[in-house]
C-alpha cells in the first residue's frame, strides 16, 4: 500500500467519527467554554470541521505560518449549527482527497515546515506532519466531545462505544 492510500484511508476513518461527534453540537453554544482558560465551544468545533484543510495545505504548499507578520490570512466564519459544521467537514474533507488523489509517495517525504511569526517552529517530511495532524485532529474531537458531555449533549461513539451510543462505529 501506498503512503499516500494509508494516510487517505486514515483520514476518511477519521472525517467518518468527526462526522458523527459534529452532528451532535447544540446550537445557541457558540461561546460557551467550560473554564476561563478554555477555548469556546464554537471555535474548537469550527477546528474539528476543518482540520483537513491542513492536509490539504500540507501536500499543496511548501510552508504555512501559523503567526504571520500582519495577521493571519485564514479567516474562521463561525458555524451556529452542526449542518453547517458537517458541511464545513465534507468540503475540507473532500478537498484533502483531491490533494491525495493528485501527490506522489515521493513528493509526501519532502519537507514540509509549519512557522510561527517566521521561524520554523516543526520540519519533517509531509507524511509525518499529516500524521502529526490526524493526531492533532483526534485530540482536539476528544475535547469537544468533553464539551459534548458537560452541556448534556450526546457523545457518539468514536473509537467504541459511550455512554450515550453503545455501537462499535
Amino acid at each position: 500500500m501506498k503512503v499516500a492510500e494509508f494516510l487517505l484511508n486514515e483520514m476518511n476513518r477519521e472525517v467518518e467519527r468527526s462526522r458523527r461527534a459534529l452532528e451532535e453540537v447544540p446550537s445557541g453554544k457558540h461561546d460557551w467554554k467550560p473554564h476561563e482558560k478554555s477555548m469556546i465551544f464554537g471555535y474548537l468545533a469550527d477546528m474539528v470541521a476543518t482540520i483537513p484543510t491542513w492536509i490539504t495545505m500540507q501536500i499543496k504548499e511548501d510552508q504555512l505560518d501559523v503567526a504571520p507578520e500582519g495577521g493571519s490570512k485564514m479567516k474562521r466564519e463561525p458555524k451556529e449549527t452542526s449542518e453547517a459544521l458537517v458541511k464545513a467537514l465534507e468540503e475540507s474533507a473532500a478537498a484533502a482527497r483531491a490533494a491525495f488523489e493528485s501527490t506522489t509517495d515521493e513528493h509526501l517525504a519532502t519537507n514540509w515546515k509549519l512557522l510561527a511569526r517566521g521561524q520554523v517552529v516543526a520540519e519533517a517530511p509531509r507524511y509525518e506532519m499529516i500524521q502529526d495532524t490526524i493526531n492533532h485532529w483526534s485530540h482536539h474531537r476528544g475535547q469537544m466531545t468533553v464539551y459534548l458531555r458537560l452541556l448534556g449533549a450526546k457523545v457518539p461513539s468514536i473509537y467504541g462505544p459511550s455512554a450515550d451510543d453503545n455501537s462499535f462505529k
